[in-house]
């Protein structure tokens, strides 16, 4: 299997080690960090603890004994399974004259990051790892990262059949396995249904009680159940932004699935002939432009804007003072619009760019350019 050097991530966790005495290596489950984390203490004095492991788990019985007397790097992998170590890792950080680093990786982001905060706070950095993304896989692989999505077993299949099936696997370990290991008790079938349905309203804002009529549920279960997705990092919310203006603004979030791929397993979505033909294509494309501005640029703050049967811009950037826009079009010649002229002007934004799945660049008003997927990497030496 084709192997693809993730230099850039290589880079964060090199910076987050020296900088700080614990680094978070957060992300999706199959997504390459233990591969990473492995690469980057290559040729270092390094410890590793798999702590799915049971023998590992036997030896951290005593774990401030265990990892108290170790140096270099120690890297303790799926976190979230033992949250009593974040209070070791506090006490064995401030002891003066401590000689390791420690790692730790995890895929259930918001139990890590609650105990990290509350017990590790000014002692850890959290550097995030998605799937491929555009930049590390090439522009002329778009169609393929598309279809697919960024899981890298996914990706790198030989063929759609192996690649379908793998994201098939992926979903129903992840359903049958993952879920109840972070506790929480909920039939597979359930989650599966209302992870489909999530698919179906992929791109639009967040309607809890739509959902819970659907699925004969309370819209307070309903809402545990797209936190708990959001958490494992297989949904994104996107926050809505509004501020003061006479006109009714959106105020729920937009409900994302992050892997394309698995949109389209959900979906049932086979291959890039049914995707083109299908209605959520569009929806499909959205989706999968704004990961990838979000996993290229790392914008340190986003958001969509919406006003009520009027205007909306997909993305609103914001960089150095100014804000910028992101509009996303599945089309094969998009024009401007009154939304962006009106997004333009409320918004004060320094510029908007719309991202559609042609090939040519060019302006079409002052302060808008029509741009390829491809370009989105040169975005970042123009904001």
């Amino acid at each position: 299997m084709l192997m693809i050097k993730r230099s850039e991530y290589l880079e964060l966790l090199k910076t987050a080690v020296r900088r700080s005495p614990i680094t978070a290596l957060l992300g999706p489950r199959q997504t390459g960090k233990t591969t990473l984390a492995r690469m980057f203490a290559d040729n270092k004095l390094a410890t590793f603890f798999d702590l799915e492991s049971i023998p590992d788990q036997r030896r951290l019985q005593n774990p401030e004994l265990v990892l108290g007397n170790l140096e270099g790097i120690v890297m303790l992998d799926e976190i979230q399974l033992m949250p009593e170590l974040f209070g070791t890792l506090r006490v064995l950080v401030d002891r003066p004259g401590q000689k390791a680093r420690f790692i730790i990786l995890g895929s259930a982001s918001p139990e890590i990051i609650r105990n990290a905060s509350e017990t590790l706070a000014g002692r850890i950095e959290f550097v995030d790892m998605n799937g491929f993304d555009l930049a590390e896989v090439g522009s002329s692989n778009w169609e393929s990262l598309w279809m697919r999505g960024g899981f890298p077993r996914s990706f790198l299949a030989e063929n759609e059949a192996d690649s379908l099936t793998w994201r098939e696997g992926f979903i129903r370990t992840f359903l049958e396995r993952d879920i109840p290991q972070l506790g929480i008790q909920i039939p597979a079938t359930t989650m599966r249904r209302f992870w489909t349905m999530l698919a179906h309203y992929h791109a639009q804002t967040w309607n809890a009680s739509e959902l819970s009529r659907a699925m004969g549920l309370s819209d307070k279960t309903v809402r545990g159940y797209l936190d708990i997705l959001s958490g494992a990092f297989m949904v994104r919310q996107l926050q809505p932004w509004y501020e003061n203006m006479s006109k009714r603004q959106v105020r729920a979030p937009k409900i994302y699935l992050r892997d394309s791929g698995l949109l389209h397993s959900l979906l049932n979505i086979d291959d890039m002939h049914t995707l083109l033909g299908h209605p959520k294509v569009g929806a499909s494309w959205e989706g999968y432009v704004i990961e990838q501005v979000l996993q290229i640029l790392r914008p340190l703050e986003v958001h969509f804007w919406a006003v009520h049967n009027s205007a909306e811009l997909d993305l609103l950037l914001f960089h150095n003072g100014k804000r910028y826009g992101i509009e996303v079009k599945f089309s094969e010649a998009p024009e401007t619009t009154h939304s962006m002229q009106t997004a333009l002007h409320d918004l004060g934004l320094s510029y908007l760019w719309v991202v559609y799945p042609g090939m040519d660049v060019y302006q079409v008003d002052k302060k808008i350019s029509i741009i390829s997927l491809q370009k989105i990497p040169e975005l970042i030496h123009q904001l």
